[in-house]
């Protein structure tokens, strides 16, 4: 077979057509929370429109949505479970420090 009529054939492999993640029903706003929480990521971050497969439109009022969200306190700026963890293990190696130096300085005052 030639090259060139290789280009023209159709591939065999089928693909399954996705669901739109908006339905045509949903209205985006800042009070549908179930609809808003789709499209942030764990850590609270909104997602691109390439991970969410929305218009341009649709991102933009998505976006609107999520930051008046974020304004009226109904949903966090971010996630701060993984915060309050590194702030817990720094609070553990300060605490070592400073019984070190409490250590030193008792040693100190003996003599």
């Amino acid at each position: 077979m030639d090259k060139s009529k290789r280009l023209f054939l159709k591939s065999k492999r089928s693909f399954r057509r996705r669901l739109p993640p908006i339905q045509s029903g949903d209205r985006i706003d800042y009070r549908n929370m179930s609809l808003i929480s789709r499209f942030i990521s764990e850590q609270g971050k909104i997602l691109s429109r390439r991970v969410n497969r929305l218009t341009l439109k649709e991102q933009r009022l998505i976006t609107i949505a999520i930051k008046q969200a974020r304004i009226l306190s109904s949903l966090p700026f971010l996630n701060n479970e993984k915060q309050f963890e590194r702030r817990e293990s720094t609070a553990r190696t300060t605490g070592f420090k400073n019984r070190k130096k409490q250590a030193y300085f008792s040693i100190e005052s003996k003599f």
